[in-house]
């Protein structure tokens, strides 16, 4: 079964660069909806060490067919060397809230 939806995760260094990736993928219409939570505390490794920091998750909702586009725009507009981007299916939710998310993912 392939889903027709997706909840995207990004994360980023700044409430401030969260609220332009959330709000520049909305106006795009690439994204029907944009969360953004935070700040979150991140470990992770990189260059060879583990890190700690404050980061912001923007979560989108979109369709499958737009998540290409979504992942592009959002690389694009990115602070970071590697962003953070994943894709998660949507195999189920609400028929009338899924329907909303790709009619706005649609409008031009």
């Amino acid at each position: 079964m392939t889903a027709e939806h997706v909840l995207v995760h990004v994360t980023t260094d700044s409430e401030e660069s969260a609220h332009g990736l959330a709000d520049s993928a909305v106006r795009a219409r690439l994204a029907a909806c944009a969360q953004i939570e935070g700040p979150i505390t991140s470990v992770y490794w990189w260059e060879g060490e583990v890190q700690q920091g404050q980061e912001w998750r923007v979560s989108c909702k979109t369709t499958a067919a737009r998540y290409p586009a979504l992942e592009s725009h959002l690389l694009d507009r990115h602070p970071y060397d590697t962003p953070e981007i994943i894709a998660t299916p949507i195999t189920g939710g609400s028929a009338v809230y899924l329907a909303w998310v790709t009619e706005e993912v649609s409008s031009s």
